[in-house]
């Protein structure tokens, strides 16, 4: 028997176990908000195969063994989970594909819609909630169908306060420093009492209605002074037809009375968390509709018309 110390997943700041002589040298510097340390012994076949799969892969110890538990027991670590494409949502397909039951499965964090594109959808903390067109938030059940949802386990990488956000684009900008990479996905969560904040709500559309003819009547709503968390998304360029490129964000207020698809903010302060993602599983649509669209244009366009904003926004009490 061989006995092992990996740490999952590491932590720079752990103590390090006296003796160690195995992990001397092969911690993987990453700082972590839910690291254990795990002390075992192991077959000298298994630590001699976890030695292999360092070198085949460059992983160290720890990564591997990690890796591998995580292989075994169905456990998603830097995962996105998601159902369809945003190709898909531009050609106007929006029946059933999921349920939200089975998006929680994957994910407690993540954004989507519901079914004929009836709603935003947002799940934080592990409640999946609707905001309506007609100004409303209700809490979904998981038998609730959805035809487009992005989840995964948020665990936070990166924080940092952000003062004085100008606009919309200034917090992209933002956001853009904070990244490792513009190759990576990211998970973003932000909470603020935001002085400003404008977004919009897609009412519900028949199947096979474009997206930009959809989002064309979208309801739109203006806050004020109000609490709340931006939940969303950061998706390079390169993977346009999988999902919405840049930054897709929705809002959900602290009251849970309102949310809705960003469209543009101001605050004085504004704490931001990223999780990054090397791993992307995307389960595909088996409907009619999904499996006769032409998905083979570029989306990026129609999905930059869709996401912007239009005239007739409503303002409303932020309270």
């Amino acid at each position: 028997m061989a006995r092992i110390v990996p740490y999952l997943p590491l932590n720079p700041l752990l103590p390090r176990p006296k003796g160690d002589k195995d992990a001397e040298g092969m911690r993987k510097q990453i700082p972590s908000n839910n690291a254990v340390t795990l002390s075992c012994a192991v077959p000298s076949g298994v630590l001699e195969a976890l030695q292999e799969r360092m070198e085949r892969t460059g992983e160290t110890l720890d990564l591997a063994v990690s890796s591998c538990l995580a292989e075994a027991l169905d456990v998603e670590q830097h995962s996105i989970f998601q159902v369809s494409t945003s190709g898909a949502l531009v050609q106007g397909v929006y029946q059933a594909a999921t349920t939200i039951g089975d998006v929680r499965h994957h994910g407690d964090f993540g954004l989507g819609t519901f079914v004929g594109l009836d709603g935003e959808g947002i799940l934080l903390d592990g409640v999946c909630y609707r905001a309506g067109a007609d100004g409303t938030l209700a809490e979904m059940p998981d038998s609730t169908p959805a035809p487009f949802w992005v989840a995964t386990r948020f665990h936070v990488d990166v924080t940092e306060i952000c003062e004085n956000i100008l606009s919309w684009e200034d917090l992209c900008a933002r956001l853009s420093a904070m990244r490792p990479s513009a190759n990576l996905l990211a998970a973003i969560r932000i909470d603020s009492i935001f002085d400003f904040i404008h977004v919009r709500v897609a009412c519900k559309a028949e199947d096979g209605v474009s997206l930009v003819e959809a989002t064309s009547h979208q309801a739109e709503f203006q806050f004020e002074n109000i609490q709340g968390t931006l939940v969303g998304f950061y998706t390079p360029s390169y993977a346009r037809t999988i999902n919405v490129p840049g930054y897709h964000l929705h809002f959900l207020s602290a009251d849970r009375r309102h949310g809705g698809h960003v469209l543009e903010l101001r605050a004085k302060s504004v704490r931001a968390a990223l999780h990054t993602a090397n791993d992307l599983h995307v389960v595909l649509p088996e409907n009619a509709a999904f499996l006769h669209a032409d998905l083979n244009e570029d989306p990026a366009a129609a999905l930059a018309r869709a996401e912007g904003a239009h005239q007739g926004s409503a303002p409303a009490d932020g309270g």
